[in-house]
């Protein structure tokens, strides 16, 4: 088994001891993602649609580290604080998997790392 790190210098540092990405063959664990700008270290909460923007503009820098996009995601994971924001979120991440969308869950959560709204992971294959 090989096991390759990945590392987008323009996505956000992680926040604790993991990688933004790990490479196994032809697959790639990319880590869940907040919203964080990497420009200026803060986090985009204003609203949940901007949350879920900056979320999913992080997840396809990474994909773009491992030569990958959104199109090679085959399984996805949504975190929510508050199942009531599933409409806006399900509208924003669904603009990135308009053809073939990959298997997903999305599941409430009690807390999320820096208290976020949303937090997204994925798998993807090339």
């Amino acid at each position: 088994m090989t096991k390759e790190v990945i590392y987008s210098p323009v996505a956000p540092e992680p926040i604790g001891p993991y990688s933004q990405a790990i490479k196994s063959g032809n697959m790639l664990f990319v880590s869940g993602q907040i919203a964080i700008d990497r420009t200026t270290g803060q986090l985009i909460t204003s609203t949940v649609e901007e949350e879920t923007s900056q979320v999913m503009k992080n997840l396809g820098l990474v994909l773009e580290a491992a030569g990958m996009n959104f199109s090679n995601v085959v399984k996805s994971t949504i975190f929510l604080k508050d199942m009531n924001d599933f409409p806006k979120v399900n509208e924003g991440y669904g603009k990135y998997f308009s053809v073939q969308p990959p298997a997903r869950e999305t599941v409430e959560v009690s807390r999320l790392p820096k208290d976020v709204n949303v937090e997204i992971s994925c798998i993807a294959v090339k």
